[in-house]
């Protein structure tokens, strides 16, 4: 239900902004987050030291989530990418414009032949520079950081609280929700 208020809550959101209700572009990325004590799907993500989750997002280009799938913390990229991917295969309506889909270098592989086979788009990787040194923007990438900014500002997704993964997917698209009826309001 949260996923589908979502979805045309973004779609009115994207018509205001005077694009498409559907994306041709999308991020995908995911960030680690901090578990609180039991529930399903746990893990350690060794790269990041973090025990908890990880939360996997495919965002249109304004930032707005489209898909949310939490996995446990220690799936790699690749992994939970083919797992929100296939989820999108399922929704032929997100279909009917994509034509490419940005992503960090933790989607190489596989998944970028698996995408084009099935999605029929392409997986454009952006990868940092070979001289970069800390936090640096980088074309595309910096929207779904910024998302991730903005659902981290909610106290309840600030850590995992759930104890079933399905629940952190509501509370991502109910902060998303809160976001996009607020740019609904402004005149």
């Amino acid at each position: 239900m949260w996923e589908q208020l979502n979805r045309a809550i973004r779609e009115a959101v994207r018509d205001k902004e005077g694009r498409a209700p559907q994306a041709s572009a999308m991020i995908a990325d995911s960030q680690s987050a901090k578990s609180a004590e039991g529930g399903e799907k746990r893990g350690f993500d060794g790269g990041k030291h973090v025990s908890g989750r990880k939360r996997n997002l495919l965002v249109d280009t304004l930032g707005l989530v489209v898909l949310a799938k939490v996995t446990a913390a220690n799936v790699q990229d690749v992994h939970a990418g083919k797992q929100l991917f296939s989820a999108v295969a399922q929704k032929p309506e997100l279909l009917t414009r994509l034509e490419k889909i940005f992503a960090d270098g933790g989607y190489r592989g596989e998944l970028v032949e698996w995408t084009q086979q099935n999605l029929h788009a392409v997986v454009e990787i952006v990868l940092k520079r070979g001289d970069q040194k800390g936090f640096q923007v980088l074309p595309k990438r910096w929207v779904i950081e910024r998302t991730f900014a903005w659902i981290t500002r909610n106290r309840r997704l600030a850590r995992d609280y759930e104890r079933i993964a399905q629940s952190s997917e509501a509370f991502i698209y109910l902060a998303m929700i809160r976001l996009g009826l607020r740019r609904l309001a402004r005149p």
